[in-house]
């Protein structure tokens, strides 16, 4: 196989959907738009580099009308899989569709699920209920310190997060009691285990550090990340994206701070890959503006990815491309604080593009995968339908 030369930067803008997707009703999200309703708070949002790739012509978008002649490939994706947490999302968006959403427990886990993780642990876990990160230390973080308790907790999405302070449980035993709470918790269908350590006292306040780590189930099946890295090329994770695969098919992997850390990251990894996938996640529009619904800071961090790209753009090869996506949405108009079933926006970019078009809606995340598997020249199996020839690079396409 003669290995493709390029390279592909794909960022996923995490909790960035364009509106509800028709069964969105199933899962109370009918009434979603995360990006058209981020954009009305905001009385409109200036995006000039999304909307000359091709986002304003995706939906109505205050601020971001559709351009004259947009430079971008640009479509909607939907989601095939069942549900709408950010491991299905990515899962689907690399070639794998599942059936069956992960368990969620909004009211804390079962308690044998409890008795089993306070057998590992030594003690009797405090919490166990559905929290902040935030709202969680300042509940249980002083009696965590005077007892050494570690504190459980879940959210909305299908994680099983353990909190310990890191001068009471160091980061290694924490990790370890992370790693076999996965093994008890595979049985309840828990996508995640979290470790979530923090400093600080009761009287200055608690924070997290760093320090989180996360233990995944793994993908059922072989991901495009996978079948690269089986094919010869080489797989670059920034932000969670190893996390969320479990570490299959990645070969090098940074993890970031936000969104300003984590785009600094995209382009020092992009210098350090001379052919290959560096996939990206960006967190903060999910995980402090939208669970935390704040519609302003959302608008302001899209401004400024958006002011961003610029610098992304400059350090592309002529033969580079460049993919903007999401994994679902997490309106923080709507009422509560969980990701909202949403179409995605998926964007496509290249120096070597000779014009813009429109995909219209795709009926899969796994489209992208299908696609990059083609502009790869790869031949491992995955989801999805490939739109490579859309995309306008005849060196891409499998001749």
């Amino acid at each position: 196989m003669t290995l493709q030369n390029g390279r592909v930067i794909w960022i996923v803008l995490d909790g960035v959907g364009l509106g509800a997707l028709p069964d969105a009703g199933v899962y109370g999200d009918e009434n979603a738009a995360t990006l058209p309703h981020v954009a009305a708070a905001c009385g409109g949002l200036n995006l000039p580099n999304l909307q000359q790739l091709g986002l304003g012509g995706l939906a109505e978008i205050a601020g971001v009308p559709p351009a004259d002649a947009p430079c971008g490939v640009y479509g909607r994706l939907a989601e095939k899989s069942s549900g709408k947490d950010s491991i299905i999302g990515h899962w689907e968006l690399a070639g794998v569709v599942v059936d069956k959403p992960f368990a969620t427990y909004p009211q804390g886990f079962p308690s044998e699920l409890v008795r089993k993780f306070a057998g590992i642990s030594g003690l009797q876990p405090l919490g166990n209920v559905p929290a902040g990160g935030i709202s969680i230390l300042k509940a249980y973080g002083a009696e965590h310190v005077r007892t050494g308790r570690p504190i459980l907790y879940t959210s909305v999405d299908s994680v099983f997060q353990v909190a310990a302070h890191e001068d009471v449980m160091p980061l290694e035993k924490l990790y370890d009691l992370c790693r076999a709470a996965r093994v008890l918790s595979d049985e309840y269908d828990i996508a995640r285990v979290i470790a979530r350590p923090f400093i600080g006292d009761p009287r200055e306040g608690f924070r997290r550090t760093p320090g989180r780590k996360d233990f995944p189930v793994p993908p059922p099946q072989a991901t495009l990340l996978e079948c690269l890295n089986a094919s010869g090329y080489t797989v670059s994770g920034v932000g969670k994206i190893s996390d969320l695969f479990d570490g299959r098919g990645i070969d090098r992997s940074v993890a970031t701070v936000g969104n300003d850390d984590g785009m600094a990251k995209i382009v020092a990894a992009l210098a350090d890959l001379d052919r290959g996938l560096l996939m990206a996640n960006l967190i903060d529009f999910d995980m402090v503006y939208g669970h935390r619904q704040d519609a302003f800071g959302f608008g302001r961090a899209l401004e400024e990815f958006d002011a961003w790209l610029p610098q992304l753009f400059n350090a592309m090869r002529p033969d580079d491309l460049l993919v903007i996506c999401a994994d679902h949405g997490c309106d923080p108009t709507t009422p509560g604080s969980d990701h909202t079933r949403e179409y995605v926006p998926a964007l496509f970019w290249s120096k070597a593009m000779e014009r813009g078009t429109s995909l219209g809606d795709r009926q899969s995340f796994a489209d992208i995968a299908a696609t990059l598997a083609d502009y790869f020249r790869i031949s491992g199996k995955v989801a999805g339908e490939s739109f490579i020839r859309l995309l306008g690079l005849a060196c891409a396409v499998n001749s």
